[in-house]
């Protein structure tokens, strides 16, 4: 296992994260606590030290279950969980992304996990109505009171994002240091705008699902009870339909896989290793030999035409203004016919 700085700090984080919402049955698919402990010793014992987990995660159980694992060698790991998120209730401020929400969920996360402090506090999802002044500057307060050491974002837009990044510089409060986004060779549309913004701002990016809910391991193909189990899920149902776009990938994987004697998941995690940037992919198991495959995807690196091909069979078309401003035409105006003679290093 090998380090990387989480964004514009200093912290030194692990290539892998471990994310930890198969923690705890609650859900009907994750692990008892014998297994999740098994998980857990296995990714610290490879080298890993990102942990990913959140107070909604099997109800709770999975930061229950952290605050036990971690309570002997606390120092090494850097804890990262989220707030915005409850179950359905009667309180309208049990969610969203208010100063109030913000102070009782990491009170509650806290306690949770038998800990004082939070290595990395991560918003969970915009919720489209707190300010983000509001928002920056409670995280400021958090950081400021030491129950916070570093503040991330995750599943927000990126003019969100880009602003509060600008807020923080101009008011000297605490600024994002990474960002979190569904990423893999099935999601690639935060390729946008998402990925050119954090590459911009110095954000590392933790991506979530990688391996598209289990279409890029293959397993969905057996059709297994599991899968089945697992996909009956409200909040997992709909991210794993699978279309011919997504079988023609799935199948490419295969393909070169089976070609290097590797795993599709390996590939498709070495995949998102070798894009630009600092990309730390979030990897999830229910049990330790899915983990130790994932683990695996650090020992090798994939070959240029191996890139090349899922690049093609994964591709997108990014829209307006990116096809706009690379149209032959708007070259030819935008730089008065010299573009070739122009040296830019900021060419895309």
């Amino acid at each position: 296992m090998r380090y990387k700085l989480l964004g514009k700090s200093g912290l030194r984080v692990s290539e892998l994260c471990l994310g930890t919402m198969t923690f705890g049955d609650e859900w009907g698919w994750g692990s008892n606590r014998e297994e999740s402990r098994q998980i857990f010793d296995t990714f610290i014992e490879s080298g890993g030290n990102f942990i990913d987990t959140a107070d909604l995660y099997t109800n709770g159980t999975s930061e229950k279950f952290l605050g036990e694992f971690i309570a002997a060698d606390r120092q090494r790991i850097v804890l990262a969980t989220k707030y915005t998120n409850s179950a359905p209730g009667t309180d309208p401020n049990a969610a969203g992304n208010h100063r109030k929400n913000m102070m009782q969920s990491v009170e509650a996360s806290l306690q949770r996990l038998k800990t004082d402090y939070i290595d990395l506090y991560w918003l969970h999802i915009w919720d489209y109505m707190t300010p983000i002044e509001e928002v920056m500057r409670a995280f400021d307060d958090l950081v400021r009171q030491g129950k916070v050491l570093y503040i991330g974002i995750s599943d927000a837009p990126a003019w969100v994002i880009a602003r509060a990044d600008m807020l923080t510089d101009l008011r000297g409060w605490t600024a994002f240091t990474g960002i979190q986004i569904e990423y893999s060779l099935i999601e690639r549309t935060s390729e946008r705008e998402l990925l050119p913004m954090a590459n911009a701002l110095d954000l590392a990016v933790t991506a979530w699902s990688p391996l598209a809910g289990g279409i890029l391991t293959g397993k969905y193909a057996a059709a297994t009870s599991d899968a089945e189990r697992r996909l009956d899920h409200p909040m997992l149902k709909d991210m794993s339909s699978i279309d011919t776009r997504k079988q023609q990938i799935a199948e490419t994987l295969t393909e070169i896989a089976r070609s290097i004697g590797r795993s599709p998941a390996q590939v498709a995690l070495a995949w998102l290793r070798q894009q630009p940037g600092v990309v730390i992919p979030i990897i999830g198991a229910r049990t330790v030999s899915q983990l130790k495959d994932n683990l695996a995807c650090i020992e090798f690196q994939l070959e240029d035409d191996h890139v090349q091909k899922l690049n093609e069979v994964s591709a997108i078309e990014l829209g307006f203004p990116h096809d706009f401003f690379v149209s032959p035409m708007v070259q030819q105006f935008a730089f008065g016919g010299m573009r070739e003679m122009i040296d830019n290093h900021r060419d895309r």
